[in-house]
């Protein structure tokens, strides 16, 4: 069962329902289907076969790790206009909102080939993300795809394992079941097409 109600969905219907998800439940998937849903990420679109993408789960000694650095990237946001006081409350709450988060997937993909190729990686592992997120869903998972500063740092590769010079990580999936499922906003497809000649 899943949290849109019982019935399996159709790609359609995943594409459609699916939603960025900001609030988890504190309960964790199992490890074995957050495997499954990763494992859809193989089959997107890969020219040249490359299969660029690699996984990476993020334990808890890691997390912790991370999650103080994530509360001094957000004390950094604000020390030029906030006090100590609300630097150590900005601080907490990041570091607290980087812990809600039941289970981390780093996604990344190798640099390899000219710079086009790495372009090309680059979408298709993105492609791969998409793949994962909608797996997710249909197994009632909801994920937060973020790009932020942390996921970009040298430091951040090195401690999961990643070879800085080698890889990219190109998000953490933040994964977990659903507190609650934001509204769709998206415009009309029809402001958004249009047919040449």
């Amino acid at each position: 069962m899943n949290e849109l109600g019982n019935k399996t969905l159709s790609v359609t219907e995943a594409i459609q329902s699916r939603r960025t998800i900001f609030n988890f439940k504190l309960e964790k998937p199992a490890r074995e289907e957050i495997e499954e849903v990763l494992a859809f990420g193989i089959w997107a679109p890969n020219h040249r076969l490359t299969e660029p993408w690699r996984f990476t789960i993020i334990g808890e000694k890691k997390k912790l790790i991370l999650a103080g650095r994530y509360r001094e990237i957000q004390i950094e946001k604000v020390i030029e206009h906030a006090n100590e006081q609300q630097q150590t409350s900005v601080g907490q709450k990041g570091y607290d909102k980087f812990m809600s988060k039941p289970v981390i997937v780093a996604v990344s993909y190798i640099k390899s080939g000219n710079n086009f190729e790495q372009r090309e990686d680059y979408a298709a592992t993105c492609c791969a993300i998409q793949n994962i997120q909608l797996a997710a869903w249909s197994h009632g998972i909801g994920m937060q795809w973020s790009t932020g500063p942390i996921t970009r740092e040298k430091e951040t590769h090195t401690l999961i394992g990643i070879n800085y010079e080698e890889e990219e990580i190109i998000g953490f999936l933040y994964t977990g079941y659903p507190a609650e499922i934001p509204k769709a906003r998206r415009k009309l497809f029809s402001e958004l097409f249009r047919v040449t000649a």
